[in-house]
């Protein structure tokens, strides 16, 4: 059997949608459901304890010591992972995850499963992890590990975003796999101003940690022009659009076809 993990914070509504997701399709693959909370302060936990599912609080976040707590309190090896706000789609979603992983647990080391275009185009042509492991490591929306290989390479606390692709470079480099699985997931999310500045802040970090980015003032100006331009361009186009959209309707109210009168 396997555990679900799921990140969360005032995500009452999409933890809703993923828990009743979970519970009426997939009773039969999962043996826990654990929702990891940060400080919610909407009706999270309610919603948990409707589900029955295990509700840890999380008072200091971070993305890499929230996967180890994760792992920590799963009872089965096999730990997916989930943010509130993505949900699994194909009714086999667990039962590949769980055939994958059958007779490998000592060199698997997680799967990836699909939710987008590049997703889907880089598990079509074949891209293994070991030539690319942004694009066929692991991402945290809808990824698999093993808790068996995490108890030798745990997540790091310090890395403020990309814990997912820092793991799996890490673990690659020691001779374990890691691979794409035909298992399919939506990731369905708006975020506010306030939650992109923060992304925004996380990934700037992460980034530099990770990849060592070579960030310059020069760079940064660049790109608030670039940004600029674009902002304004893009609000010019929608309301030339916005206008062409009026005048178009006072057109056709003005000259009903006939057969519309």
């Amino acid at each position: 059997m396997l555990s679900v993990v799921i990140r969360n914070k005032n995500q009452e509504k999409a933890l809703t949608f993923l828990l009743k997701n979970l519970r009426e399709r997939y009773a039969d693959d999962i043996d826990e459901i654990i929702v990891l909370d940060n400080l919610s302060t909407d009706g999270s936990k309610k919603v948990s304890e409707l589900y029955k599912t295990k509700f840890v609080t999380i008072e200091e976040f971070s993305y890499g010591e929230s996967a180890n707590i994760g792992a920590r309190v799963s009872s089965n090896n096999i730990v997916v992972m989930f943010s509130a706000h993505s949900f699994p789609i194909s009714h086999d979603f667990f039962k590949l995850i769980k055939a994958q992983f059958k007779g490998r647990e000592n060199e698997l080391a997680g799967l990836r499963c699909l939710h987008n275009f590049n997703d889907y185009s880089a598990y079509i042509n074949n891209l293994p992890s070991t030539l690319d492991y942004n694009k066929a490591g692991l991402i945290f929306a809808g990824s698999v590990f093993n808790k068996k290989i995490w108890e030798k390479y745990p997540f790091k606390k310090d890395i403020k975003t990309f814990e997912d692709k820092e793991w799996s470079k890490r673990v690659i480099e020691a001779g374990y796999k890691i691979e794409f699985v035909p298992s399919i997931f939506c990731y369905n999310i708006k975020r506010s101003n306030k939650q992109l500045f923060f992304r925004f802040k996380n990934e700037v970090i992460g980034s530099y940690q990770l990849y060592h980015t070579d960030y310059t003032i020069i760079k940064s100006v660049k790109n608030l022009l670039h940004s600029g331009y674009k902002l304004s361009i893009n609000y010019f186009v929608d309301l030339y659009y916005l206008i062409k959209k009026f005048l178009f309707m006072l057109k056709f109210l003005l000259n009903k076809p006939e057969q519309f009168k």
